[in-house]
């Protein structure tokens, strides 16, 4: 951790923020302050901004093979990395280190993937319908970018969005969250490394978003945001965004159902239901939010994921063994601690978990709830937590009509051994995005994203880079 810069990172060198302000960055596991990091400002958001505009022009211009070559060289310095990438992340977020070393891989794989995407931006050419006009078909850079990006996933979130904003020919100016700037200061300088010419990126890490953030949305010269949060933020983003009519794409929040039919293989349904649960703690906007089990298997299934549930074992990352770590803050585990109460209040039956252990750290253990009351405030909560909610149905229509029934459409979970049950059913979902029988859906060569308020745009897959690119059409009179 000694050796990742603690400053803001601008025009290719790091510097403190301009009034000298810092801010903590916390181990969630201990409580403890890890190191402190610079506090950017208004001054230096448009030092930033001013860096990435004036970088602009000669970085459109970039071969494309150029732009390439340098993501490769950044994915392979990653992987180089993991270890101590991973124990980083480890530090400021509290994932165990197995599961860090994972994001590192996914992570560095956004860079794989888009460094050959950059040299497979195409066009188009052809005669009008009326004869008159040849159409040329360019695409070119939406220009100068504002990137934010959440906790939970600090590396992959980072790569995912700059990995095409520097294919595309794109400069940016990075905002990541304030619990885990750690990964995306060490991120920056790795791109240094790998080539990236000073000025395409800039890191801006501040506790102040609202003063960082607004006037470059609002003032005209960055062109794109790319936010994967919370809706509500991204709804206040958007109206930030309206008076330039900035180009948007966000990621923001999820309320995943888990279907599991009466023939569905339980074994399947159980492991799938622990990777769409517990990937990352719950702290997923693709996590299993609801689980409606057919009232034939409820009983079973339940029984089941209770007892992978409860072996799970809870404890500081950084030790061995250890499958579950700290939430993100307090404020995180209180949010779960009051979803649980409120379910229990309400006749939810606890099977295992559902209690705050004691000592420091930010730590919840994996719970499984049963006979869930449908008003419950996690029925309609992101719960982004160790929490299982169970709910039984009785039939196909009602299953759909009630995991439909959310604002959010991010992804949702089928299983059942029917494949015209399961195409059926994955088609009437109102999501971006459906596992059928398994629990992860998440891959750098798929488009990630979801409908309704779970966000606009995709990232990731062929359609990634569409986001940081403009058709312009040229039309050549025929002779």
């Amino acid at each position: 951790m000694d050796d990742v810069p603690k400053q803001l990172f601008i025009a290719g060198a790091w510097a403190d923020a301009a009034d000298g302000v810092t801010m903590p960055v916390d181990d969630p596991a201990t409580g403890e302050i890890l190191c402190q990091v610079a506090d950017a400002g208004p001054k230096d958001a448009r030092l930033a901004e001013d860096a990435a505009v004036q970088a602009q022009r000669e970085w459109a211009r970039t071969a494309p093979r150029a732009r390439s070559e340098i993501l490769r060289r950044a994915y392979e310095i990653i992987l180089s990395r993991t270890d101590e990438l991973a124990a980083l992340m480890t530090s400021e977020m509290g994932k165990p280190l197995a599961e860090a070393r994972g994001e590192v891989a996914y992570a560095a794989e956004f860079f794989r993937w888009f460094s050959e995407e950059a040299v497979r931006i195409d066009g188009g050419y052809g005669v009008l319908p009326d004869g008159r006009n040849r159409m040329v078909l360019g695409r070119r850079p939406v220009g100068p970018c504002l990137l934010i990006t959440p906790w939970n996933f600090p590396l992959a979130m980072g790569t995912r969005k700059i990995g095409p904003a520097i294919a595309a020919g794109c400069t940016m100016v990075l905002k990541p969250a304030p619990q885990t700037p750690l990964s995306s200061l060490a991120l920056a300088g790795i791109l240094k490394e790998a080539g990236l010419p000073d000025g395409v990126l800039n890191v801006v890490t501040t506790s102040r978003a609202g003063e960082v953030c607004e006037p470059l949305l609002r003032g005209g010269r960055i062109r794109k945001l790319s936010f994967t949060g919370s809706t509500q933020v991204g709804r206040l983003l958007l109206a930030q965004c309206a008076d330039a009519v900035v180009r948007t794409s966000m990621e923001l929040g999820g309320n995943a159902p888990f279907i599991v039919f009466d023939d569905a293989d339980l074994d399947v349904a159980v492991d799938g239901a622990m990777v769409a649960k517990m990937r990352n703690m719950g702290e997923a906007c693709t996590a299993a939010n609801r689980f409606f089990v057919h009232r034939t298997v409820a009983e079973e299934f339940a029984r089941r994921l209770a007892d992978r549930m409860g072996a799970l074992v809870v404890g500081p990352g950084t030790q061995d063994g250890v499958d579950v770590g700290p939430l993100i803050d307090g404020a995180g585990r209180a949010k779960v601690e009051e979803l649980v109460a409120d379910a229990v209040e309400r006749g939810a039956r606890v099977l295992v978990g559902g209690s705050t252990p004691e000592g420091p750290g930010c730590f919840y253990p994996p719970t499984v709830l049963t006979d869930v009351d449908p008003g419950s405030r996690l029925m309609a909560t992101e719960i982004f937590g160790p929490v299982a909610a169970i709910l039984t149905f009785e039939d196909e229509d009602e299953v759909v009509r009630r995991a439909n029934d959310t604002p959010w459409g991010l992804v949702g979970y089928v299983f059942t051994e029917g494949m015209d049950r399961a195409f059926r059913v994955g088609e009437r979902l109102e999501v971006g995005m459906v596992g059928l029988n398994t629990g992860l859906v998440s891959n750098p060569a798929a488009p990630f994203g979801g409908v309704k308020q779970s966000g606009l745009g995709r990232e990731g897959g062929r359609v990634g880079i569409e986001e940081f690119l403009e058709f312009q059409y040229l039309a050549v009179p025929v002779r």
